[in-house]
């Protein structure tokens, strides 16, 4: 099983892990041997050629089943409970920089009325290359960039956070609401999410609770 020399993920084929070099990491990052090896694996997809005829009208028609069972069964369900990692959640205040010029790690626990979220859902995972979640695990985040805030890093999840509020499935939850408390703390400290800039091994913890 081949293991990335540049971060931790591993892979059960030589060809995905080739594509996660090309992917997820700068060619000034990689070996003079590592670059050949992308350059050679991305040329030979490159020269493959496209199918045409009977390929192509199947191709399409398979697309557009895809579409269809996306949208009768993910858009127009309710109440499934999870909230989708695009959500609009509003603009945020920072945004990162630097792409690929770091790569920390830390763990995260998201709480809303009870429920813990799971980020290990393929709706949450690598949403965004600058803060992601990774290889099916949910416990653990990945940032890519500078700069990246709490804010930021929650909102490419479809959750939004401020210092006194929590969005997420469509409800605003506030501690200016008698019933409501609202924790977005970093390392067991209250911070402002808009500004805090995450550091490694920094453990994030966010917890909704209602009366």
């Amino acid at each position: 099983m081949p293991e990335c020399n540049y971060c931790d993920a591993s892979f059960e084929e030589e060809g995905a892990y080739l594509e996660h070099l090309h992917a997820d990491h700068e060619e000034s990052e990689l070996s003079r041997i590592d670059r050949r090896r992308v350059a050679d694996h991305v040329g030979d997809e490159e020269e493959e050629e496209f199918p045409t005829g009977p390929a192509i009208i199947g191709g399409t028609l398979l697309l557009t089943v895809g579409v269809l069972v996306y949208v009768i069964f993910f858009l127009n369900t309710g109440g499934g409970g999870s909230a989708a990692a695009s959500g609009d959640v509003g603009d945020v205040e920072q945004t990162p920089y630097g792409l690929q010029t770091v790569h920390e790690h830390g763990p995260i626990d998201v709480v809303i009325e009870g429920t813990s979220i799971d980020f290990s859902q393929q709706q949450y995972q690598r949403q965004a290359r600058e803060f992601h979640f990774e290889n099916g695990n949910g416990q653990r985040w990945h940032k890519h960039a500078q700069g990246v805030t709490l804010e930021y890093g929650m909102s490419t999840l479809g959750i939004g956070v401020n210092d006194s509020s929590v969005t997420y499935d469509g409800t605003t939850y506030t501690d200016d609401d008698a019933n409501t408390n609202v924790t977005v703390a970093v390392n067991g400290n209250d911070i402002d999410p808009s500004s805090y800039v995450l550091q490694d091994g920094d453990a994030i913890r966010i917890v909704v609770e209602t009366n």
